[in-house]
């Protein structure tokens, strides 16, 4: 399994954790949520959800009302599908949220698990956390090697490029200085549980309350119009 493809069924199955949904469904809470999934089609999902079924981790049910199904045969069209999470599925998501590896502190995996940070325990949320730092800290000093390197030859704008290639990860790594801060001292943030992190809102998939590197003051995350 390739680690996006790993990835994708990690996210699926923690929105199937909150409700069973349609495949549209699905995919519109994948574009707006997380922003690793903005550019990826049907073609990507329902092969991940098939895996998913065969695994018996989210069984298959009919989504429509018995006489929206007879009208749907009757025109010819297939009856909409909705996916449930299993038992199985439930434990087998609990356990990839548990996860703390190496992989969990790289860019696209970092952000899935953070938009479930809701449903994950402080003391996993402290080592993502922590682990996710150390990482940015590494990549800030190997940034600043190469710059100090190179920086005769290169010409304005790439300079000007690598500069703001450092600002964001130094921004990020401010941001996640204060998370950990928080969770130290135990103080929940705003929307949170109360005995954990901070809802995901089910509309935007911003986590409220929580800061985003990047993010300026006011910026709305745009919604997708279905199709």
């Amino acid at each position: 399994m390739s680690r996006r493809s790993g990835i994708l069924e990690f996210a699926v199955l923690g929105l199937l954790r909150e409700s069973p949904m349609h495949g549209y469904e699905l995919r519109k809470r994948l574009n707006t949520s997380l922003g690793v999934f903005r550019a990826f089609s049907y073609g990507t999902l329902y092969p991940c959800l098939k895996t998913l079924v065969a695994n018996g981790w989210l069984i298959e049910e009919p989504g429509n009302a018995p006489e929206d199904a007879l009208a749907a045969s009757l025109a010819g069209r297939r009856a909409k599908i909705v996916y449930r999470l299993t038992a199985e599925g439930k434990e087998h998501f609990e356990e990839l949220l548990s996860q703390t590896g190496p992989d969990v502190y790289e860019d696209e995996h970092f952000a899935a698990r953070f938009a479930f940070f809701g449903q994950t325990s402080r003391d996993v949320r402290m080592r993502v956390l922590e682990g996710r730092r150390s990482r940015l800290e590494e990549r800030l000093e190997k940034m600043r090697a190469s710059l100090a390197r190179t920086r005769e030859r290169l010409d304005d704008y790439t300079l000007e490029l690598q500069r703001h290639g450092m600002e964001s990860v130094e921004r990020e790594v401010r941001w996640l200085n204060e998370l950990i801060e928080s969770e130290r001292a135990g103080r929940d943030l705003k929307g949170s549980t109360p005995g954990g992190a901070a809802q995901q809102d089910t509309t935007t998939g911003a986590t409220g309350g929580l800061p985003r590197p990047g993010d300026e003051p006011g910026t709305d995350t745009p919604d997708d119009t279905a199709t």
